[in-house]
């Protein structure tokens, strides 16, 4: 069972004004590198400027590559510990980060960690820096399975 469609989830919010799930309720997309991501859009999720919520494990040790982003966003670690550039954080930390300010590379602790993130906008993909290659970001693969699946109607 796949999450439900924007289109979908902006009728039972007409109709009934709030919307009730679960994590186990939406799609998660494992990347090449470990990583499994779960998102949903709060408010209308038709809107380029819903903020955009995502769940995301990383595995022991992974590593993603510096990047920014296009909107503000904060991370809370939930579980486990993350190094994010020089800087180890554990769970219960919150980081708040401006659009369009590098940040890394992020460095999973020897349990992983498990972040939750909230970007400003829908403007979520992250962006490649320097002479880094993006491979390890799956922005791409993120970006098309969501667009497929949870704007199928728009």
């Amino acid at each position: 069972m796949s999450q439900k469609t924007d289109q979908e989830v902006k009728q039972i919010l007409e109709k009934k004004g709030h919307y009730a799930l679960s994590w186990d309720d939406l799609d998660k997309v494992e990347l090449p590198t470990g990583v499994v991501s779960s998102m949903y859009r709060v408010g209308d999720p038709t809107s380029p400027a819903a903020p955009t919520v995502f769940k995301v494990y990383y595995p022991p040790g992974c590593t993603i590559e510096a990047h920014t982003h296009d909107c503000d966003y904060t991370e809370i670690i939930l579980e486990g510990s993350q190094r994010v550039g020089a800087t180890w954080h554990a769970a219960g930390d919150i980081r708040v980060g401006l659009a369009n300010r590098g940040y890394g590379p992020l460095v999973a602790g020897p349990d992983g960690a498990w972040v939750l993130f909230v970007f400003a906008s829908g403007a979520w993909p992250a962006i490649k820096l320097g002479n880094n290659d993006g491979s390890t970001l799956g922005s791409d693969l993120l970006e098309a399975h969501f667009d497929k699946v949870q704007r199928v109607d728009t």
